[in-house]
């Protein structure tokens, strides 16, 4: 057991700089981070969504060059 008359450690204060920052300041860039974050989410979207139209741009019928297939009796004579 430690005696009610001991004098406290001379222990120096712990440096808590972090904790120095208002917490306006903090409230302030989290919500700037999230609103650049879903206007990013929004434009990716966006973007993702127009390459996906631009793909199957390519893979439409009126598009494609017109094969010339042999007809079956042809085929089947030779």
């Amino acid at each position: 057991m430690t005696a009610a008359n001991q004098k406290p450690s001379d222990n120096p204060p712990s440096n808590l700089d972090f904790f120095s920052i208002p917490q306006s300041f903090l409230l302030q860039i989290g919500t700037a981070s999230m609103v650049l974050l879903l206007i990013t989410e929004k434009a990716t979207v966006k973007a993702l969504e127009a390459m996906g139209e631009a793909s199957e741009e390519l893979f439409r019928g009126d598009r494609l060059p017109i094969l010339d297939f042999p007809d079956d009796n042809e085929t089947k004579q030779t």
